[in-house]
C-alpha cells in the first residue's frame, strides 16, 4: 500500500493498494485531517457505483425495456424518439448512435442492461468485450481462447 500526501500540508489524497495484479486508487479529499470523500479506481476500468447509477438511469432502464419485444420493435423504428421517452442525455445519444459501447458504460451503463440494447443492433457478448478491451473481435476471441489453455 503507498500512501500519498499533499506536499505542503501533509493532507492525504490518494492511497494506492495492489493485490499482486491490480492497483486500487482512492483518491482522497482532505479538510482539517479528515476525510471528505473517496472514490476507488481501478486502472483502465469504468466503475459502476452508485454515482454511475444515479448518472445511467434512464439509459439504463431503457435498455431493461427492451425484455419486452415490443419495445424492441419500437426501439428500432424510431430510435431517437424512444430515447426521447426515456430522457437520455445528449452524450447517452450519441454513444447510442454510435453504437459505442465504451462511452455507454462512461455514460452510466450497466452493462448488464447494455446487453439488452446490443442485441437489438446484433452484437453480442464477444463484440462488448472486443470493444472495452480495444480489440478486433477475432483477436478478442483468441485472447480468450488463449486464456483457457
Amino acid at each position: 500500500m503507498r500512501v500519498l500526501r499533499d506536499a505542503r500540508t501533509r493532507k492525504l489524497i490518494q492511497i494506492n493498494v495492489c493485490d499482486g495484479r491490480r492497483i486500487y486508487n482512492c483518491a482522497c479529499s482532505a479538510v482539517d485531517g479528515g476525510i471528505v470523500s473517496r472514490k476507488r479506481e481501478i486502472v483502465g476500468t469504468i466503475l459502476f457505483d452508485g454515482e454511475a447509477a444515479q448518472k445511467g438511469y434512464a439509459l439504463n432502464k431503457m435498455c431493461f425495456s427492451f425484455n419486452d419485444a415490443r419495445n424492441r420493435a419500437a426501439f428500432r423504428d424510431d430510435e431517437e424518439g424512444y430515447c426521447a421517452r426515456f430522457g437520455l442525455t445528449d452524450l447517452q445519444r450519441e454513444a447510442v448512435r454510435g453504437r459505442n459501447v465504451l462511452a455507454m458504460l462512461a455514460a452510466g451503463g450497466n452493462v448488464y442492461y447494455l446487453a439488452k440494447l446490443a442485441g437489438i443492433f446484433g452484437l453480442n457478448v464477444q463484440d462488448l468485450g472486443a470493444q472495452q478491451t480495444g480489440q478486433s473481435v477475432e483477436a478478442f476471441k483468441a485472447r480468450l481462447a488463449a486464456a483457457g489453455d
